[in-house]
């Protein structure tokens, strides 16, 4: 199992940057590879990637949700091992640190060594950097859905 953390401010209000975090099916405005996020029901969404070439679909459980604070979940059925957490912590009224950890199990030869040589650090650091580009510039949440998991 390999592991991948990194931090980001984004110069929103913690909850600017939770509430557009909720909403998944924008994730393919920022996240690299990402193609479809579907919201099935409150814990349950199903993606469609495209990292390295390599096709993968899979579903995601959200384990915890917490607003404002936090947002936890692992994959479910499929091929794909994957489990993380996505953390917000205010650093000032309108300053956030967004924490993504994940883990993951590379699978077959070509993740493996993209692991190894830094590549899914690189693409996390820049979903991350796309993510603070993407809500500083609206400057508001597309949405926000603020129950508890």
């Amino acid at each position: 199992m390999s592991q991948v953390k990194e931090s980001i401010e984004v110069d929103v209000p913690v909850r600017t940057a939770y509430n557009q975090w909720t909403q998944f099916e924008t994730f393919p405005l920022f996240m690299d590879g990402v193609e479809r996020v579907e919201q099935i029901d409150e814990s349950l969404t199903h993606w469609v990637t495209k990292i390295g070439g390599v096709d993968r679909e899979f579903d995601a459980e959200i384990t915890e949700q917490v607003p404002d604070e936090r947002i936890a979940w692992v994959t479910v059925g499929g091929t794909t091992e994957q489990s993380g957490v996505v953390t917000f912590h205010p650093i000032d009224p309108t300053r956030t640190q967004v924490t993504l950890r994940m883990d993951f199990d590379p699978e077959g030869l070509a993740e493996t060594i993209a692991d190894k040589f830094g590549f899914i650090d690189r693409q996390v650091t820049g979903d991350l950097k796309r993510f603070k580009k993407f809500i500083e510039e609206r400057g508001t949440e597309s949405g926000a859905w603020r129950g508890e998991v």
